[in-house]
């Protein structure tokens, strides 16, 4: 074969490999962009309520949403390493309810609310209660295990620096939209409550206790 037929397929190759490399940056900023819309509310103390369509769910007077029972979506795989490197999945926490709550150790309001989860999370680990952190836009683990020690919090946190963990709840259900954001799932892994700004104890308590009391 000449070297002027061998060339068009050189320029083949190379063609593809551009348009590959395209493609596949065009994948890595679509994602980055729906991180960053999804946490457009960035920390905060409060933030919106979202849904549309057949959400089910009730919004009360004091921003915590809720769902009926017999009318709640299972949350989605939630599975990773913590903040502490050892490897986590919210699903092994089926038969209990879990209390899930979005963080970051640069958020006034995560630590404004932290003392509560703290005594929370302690008077609740025998009542068939699981608390786990889902830490966010934290660029290392070191601010984030620092955060832990200065609150005295003891649950495990999966660190999702990204946002990747909270893109995979689907639109329209009670999902993360702010941080801090705090998720109810009932025992059999589904969400029961929501809220989007930071707790006090009396309305963490108030969010915890139905889900609990529930045969």
């Amino acid at each position: 074969m000449s070297a002027a037929s061998r060339a068009p397929l050189r320029s083949n190759r190379s063609t593809r490999t551009t348009l590959s490399t395209r493609v596949r940056r065009r994948a890595a900023l679509t994602a980055g962009a729906a991180v960053a819309a999804l946490l457009v509310t960035g920390c905060g103390s409060g933030g919106t309520s979202g849904g549309g369509g057949n959400t089910n769910f009730v919004t009360g007077t004091d921003g915590t949403a809720t769902v009926a029972k017999g009318e709640r979506t299972p949350a989605p795989d939630l599975s990773g390493k913590t903040i502490a490197g050892k490897t986590l999945d919210v699903a092994d926490y089926k038969g209990k309810v879990v209390v899930l709550n979005v963080w970051g150790s640069w958020c006034n309001p995560c630590r404004a609310e932290a003392k509560y989860f703290a005594k929370v999370s302690k008077e609740y680990a025998g009542k068939g209660v699981q608390f786990v952190g889902i830490n966010t836009r934290d660029t290392s683990t070191g601010a984030a295990l620092a955060f832990e020690k200065d609150w005295d919090i003891t649950y495990p946190s999966l660190y999702d620096p990204t946002g990747k963990l909270l893109l995979r709840f689907d639109k329209g259900t009670l999902n993360p939209q702010a941080i801090p954001s705090t998720l109810i799932l009932d025992r059999e892994g589904k969400i029961a409550a929501r809220s989007l700004s930071a707790l006090s104890e009396e309305r963490l308590l108030k969010m915890l206790k139905p889900v609990v009391a529930e045969k």
